[in-house]
Formats: C-alpha cells, sequence, structure tokens
C-alpha cells in the first residue's frame, strides 16, 4: 500500500476511532476487497477500567481522556466545565456510562427535515432496533448488546416507587416517552461493550483493516479542492497516509471541526487571523454547538448502602466471580422522562437518578453515602461553539457551548421546573425514609435554603455537561450548512464528516445511539459514492 513517494495509499483514510469511526471502519473493509487505514490519536481501550462498569470515572484525566474544559460560563458562575471525552479505540462509547437512550422517533423526523429525505426517521428507527437487537438478528445485523441493568440499586428502586408515587406512570407504556424506569446498558455479561468491542475487534482480523493507535491527525492534505490525505504524528515524527477514494473525519463534536478548521476549512476571519491557508469557507465551522446540561441535587443517605461500597472488597470478589453486583452498575441507573408545561406533546425534561454521591463532577471520588439526581434540559435553544485559537492542531480548541444563553431565556425556566421536581421527588417517600442531609447545594450554617436559592444555587455549584456535544458540523439541504445529507464537506471534494458533529439537533436522548444510527446510515451513501 505504497506509492512512489513511499506514502501509504488506502482506499478509505478514517480519522478517530470512536463510535462513529468503529462503524465506519468496520462497514466499509467488509467485503475484503477495499482497504482502510483507521487513525486513533489514544491508545487501546485494552484497560480493565474501561470493562468494569463502575470504574469509568477512574478514567477521567488520564491518557485515554481528552479531558477539556469549556471557556467560562457566565451562566454558571464563571466555571469551566469539564468536558472529558474518549481518547482510545471505541472513543467516548469507552468512558461512558453505557446507557441507550435513543430518543423519541420526533427527534429524527427533524434530521429528515433539515438533511432531507435520505435521512427517513422509519429507517434510522428501525436501525436502532437492530443495532441494539439481541440473540441471532444481534450476530447478523447488530454490533452492540443492549439489555437491562445486572443489579440495580435498592436506592434506584426506591426512587422508581416514588417516582410513580407521586404520579408518574411506568416509561414506555403510552408510547409518549414519559415515565419512570431503569436505564438499558450497553453490557455483555456484566462488562462494558463498547464501540470497539462491538464493531472494531472483530473487523481488526481483517488484513484490509490497518488501525493506527497513538497517531493523531494534524491536518487534512488537499490537492487544490480534492482531500488528498491525512498527515499525522507518530511520536515525534509526521507522517501522511493517502485516500484514493475518501478521506473521512470521525473524531467527534471537537474534533472535526478542529481539524477541518487547522486545514483550511472554516470561518474565513479566524483562520486569516491565525495565518492558515483558506481551502474553502465555512462559516458554520465549529458553529451550532447543541450539549445537554444537568444541575440537580446531591443528597446523604441515612445508611451506608449507596455505590461506594464498589470500592470495596466484597464488591471486587463478587465482580471477579459472578460479574454482579455493584461494580455492574452504570452509576446513572434510574429515569424519569417528563414535560415541564402540560401543554407540551413531547418531554423536554430528563430526571437522572445515580445511588452515589457524584461530586466534583466525577473527577473526586465519593467520600459520603449519598445519592444524585440531575435535571437535564432535553431541547436547548441555546447554542455554542467550537474554534481553534492556533494553528498548532495539538493544542486544545476553545470550547464555549454558552449554556443558558438563550435570549428568551427558555433553557433556564426548563432546568428550574426540573430541579423544582428533583426537590420534590427527594422529599417524597420511600425515597426520603432513605435519606438524610443534603450535600449540594449545601445547607451552610443559615439552616434550610428557601427554593428560589436552592435552584439557583444548584445551578451555580452542581451545573455541568452530560457529555453530549453536537451539531458542530451539522448536516443541511441549505447551501450554508457545513456537510451536504450525504455528509460530504461542501465547497470540496473526497471530504466526510461522520459523528455527532453532523447530527441537524439534539436528541431527546443521549448520543451513543443515534451516533451509531448515523454512521451505518453513511457508511452505505459512502459505499454508493
Amino acid at each position: 500500500m505504497q506509492n512512489e513517494a513511499n506514502v501509504e495509499v488506502f482506499d478509505y483514510v478514517i480519522v478517530g476511532a470512536g463510535a462513529a469511526g468503529s462503524v465506519l471502519a468496520a462497514r466499509l473493509s467488509e467485503d475484503g476487497r477495499t482497504t482502510v487505514a483507521l487513525l486513533e490519536a489514544g491508545p487501546s481501550e485494552r484497560h480493565p477500567y474501561v470493562r468494569i462498569p463502575a470504574a469509568y470515572p477512574r478514567l477521567f484525566e488520564t491518557r485515554r481522556d481528552w479531558a477539556y474544559f469549556t471557556e467560562p460560563q457566565a451562566a454558571l458562575g464563571g466555571r469551566r466545565v469539564y468536558w472529558p471525552r474518549g481518547k482510545m479505540l471505541g472513543g467516548s462509547s469507552s468512558i461512558n456510562a453505557m446507557l441507550w437512550v435513543p430518543g423519541n422517533p420526533a427527534d429524527y423526523a427533524i434530521w429528515r427535515e433539515r438533511a432531507g429525505p435520505l435521512w427517513d426517521p422509519a429507517d434510522l428507527c428501525a436501525r436502532l432496533r437492530r443495532i441494539a437487537g439481541s440473540g441471532e438478528e444481534a450476530k447478523q445485523v447488530g454490533a452492540v448488546a443492549v439489555g437491562p441493568q445486572r443489579d440495580p440499586s435498592p436506592l434506584t428502586m426506591a426512587f422508581v416507587k416514588t417516582a410513580r408515587s407521586v404520579g408518574i406512570g411506568a416509561l414506555g407504556t403510552d408510547g409518549s416517552g414519559i415515565g419512570v424506569g431503569l436505564f438499558d446498558v450497553t453490557q455483555h455479561s456484566g462488562q462494558r461493550l463498547s464501540a470497539a468491542k462491538g464493531y472494531l475487534r472483530p473487523a481488526m482480523r481483517r488484513r484490509n483493516l490497518v488501525v493506527r493507535t497513538c497517531a493523531p491527525a494534524t491536518r487534512v492534505v488537499f490537492d487544490g479542492r480534492r482531500a488528498l490525505g491525512v498527515t499525522y504524528r507518530r511520536g515525534r515524527d509526521e507522517q501522511q497516509v493517502n485516500a484514493r477514494r475518501e478521506v473521512l473525519l470521525a473524531a467527534g463534536a471537537i474534533g472535526s471541526p478542529q481539524l477541518l478548521q487547522c486545514s483550511g476549512i472554516g470561518p474565513g476571519p479566524l483562520l486569516q487571523e491565525l495565518g492558515i491557508p483558506i481551502v474553502t469557507e465555512l462559516r458554520r465551522v465549529g458553529a451550532g454547538l447543541k450539549d445537554h446540561l444537568a444541575s440537580g441535587l446531591v443528597v446523604e443517605t441515612r445508611r451506608p448502602v449507596s455505590l461506594i461500597a464498589a470500592q470495596r472488597a466484597p464488591a471486587l470478589a463478587r465482580y471477579v466471580l459472578g460479574r454482579r453486583g455493584p461494580l455492574t452498575s452504570s452509576l446513572a441507573e434510574g429515569v424519569v422522562f417528563v414535560r415541564s408545561d402540560d401543554r407540551l406533546d413531547l418531554p423536554d425534561l430528563e430526571l437522572l437518578f445515580a445511588p452515589v454521591a457524584f461530586l466534583e463532577e466525577g473527577r473526586a471520588l465519593p467520600r459520603l453515602h449519598g445519592v444524585t439526581l440531575a435535571a437535564i434540559v432535553l431541547q436547548p435553544e441555546s447554542s455554542g461553539t467550537v474554534h481553534i485559537t492556533s494553528p498548532d492542531p495539538c493544542l486544545p480548541p476553545a470550547i464555549d457551548p454558552r449554556y443558558l444563553s438563550d435570549p428568551a431565556g427558555r433553557d433556564r425556566t426548563v432546568l428550574i421546573a426540573g430541579i423544582r421536581r428533583c426537590a420534590q421527588l427527594v422529599a417524597s417517600a420511600p425515597l426520603a425514609k432513605e435519606l438524610g442531609a443534603r450535600i449540594l447545594p449545601a445547607v451552610g450554617a443559615g439552616g434550610p435554603l428557601a427554593p428560589d436559592d436552592l435552584v439557583e444555587r444548584s445551578i451555580l455549584e452542581t451545573a455541568q455537561t452530560l457529555y453530549h456535544p453536537v451539531g458542530t458540523c451539522a448536516m443541511g439541504t441549505e447551501d450554508g450548512a457545513v456537510l451536504d445529507p450525504r455528509a460530504r464537506v461542501r465547497g470540496v471534494e473526497a471530504l466526510r464528516v461522520v459523528d455527532a458533529s453532523a447530527m441537524p439537533n439534539l436528541n431527546r436522548g443521549h448520543t451513543l445511539a443515534p451516533t451509531l444510527a448515523l454512521a451505518e446510515r453513511a457508511a452505505e451513501l459512502i459505499r454508493e459514492g
């Protein structure tokens, strides 16, 4: 696979071995003849903290985490919010909470509305069902195992009963997407099943697929306006790999716009300021950033029954011997979907329950037994940006989600309604009988906080990402969109973006499922040419 200039050449070059990149590598190499090179900036995903479900926060701020921080957020008291993103095979599917929440079918109707008939919602929903299939169907057309949690906490079951006691029905019984239930998870036999394990590892046995780890891409190389290949770093050296057919960026909602901008595709004024030659000007590259913001309460438990138990020897023994117990937990175990306003047809709030005190954005091990209950704005109107601050592709870009910045203030209104729901639930039986003093927001010397103060302190002290950035290279039918409906970058040839950055909207769920479905559909479109 060498040409005259000693540059490797493949049919396709894929940048990023996360969820989307794993799907692309697996699908495009299926015929055994098409050659594929996959470049991943991080190392292998083979690490015990990847395999053991409850251990994933221990990967935060390690070499397997990009460990980004946002720009200071005005609505959050000027805090920089920590954004963990997987930097290894499987990407964020190797570091996430393993929750399978595809969202509402109405979310995918917006894909068709904005990106055209190639993105049919019925087809996408059918793909989601196949991806999450079981038994023989999973062996044929699905590549991740999705199923119920093995050992949900008694605290989580108390949460579910409490939600039912205040009038919230069971999730999925009436087709509205509203209700309470337990998360399904992407696990198999008590271990994480990432996109790397489900898609990429089986494909890596093929001779026509080459996977390079610890190989961060530095720029897309062009011959005129045609993407010729990609340069990447291998140790101290820079190497190049070329594509006969196409270069495919799957570096995620941060990495893909960053690489485009470093390669001369993006807002003209930004590129000119940084001295980057413009290949084509696309002002929306890095714009349109959407993310789910979460904020709520952390409350101490009266009994030592939270997931702190997962740190102790009996839990480890139970896990090693039978893949059971608290180490199988995804930490987030229970969920409620509700409407902030009864006039709405669809849920706009998610309430997420974790039977553990989730402190300092997951970067600190819990010291007290507790639970966390957070509200998430499912359809935020606030929009942010990702833009480079240097032509050096190895420096992190500026990430500014601009949380709670929508002019009408609807995001804040919805979040406040959600936090009040959280406060209602922790004060209701049977969950209230298990709980003691509030940890966050702190009660303080003055005693209990007034309801308005509680809400405001919750936002300032606890608000964090739910790890769902999308939309920074969104597909669309209009000329100003970064990508056309086939995920091709406008203004150039032989270059596509296939990952969460391509999504036309943020779904009312979590982003692993739609990322896999998007990549499956994109692989078909790529094969069509």
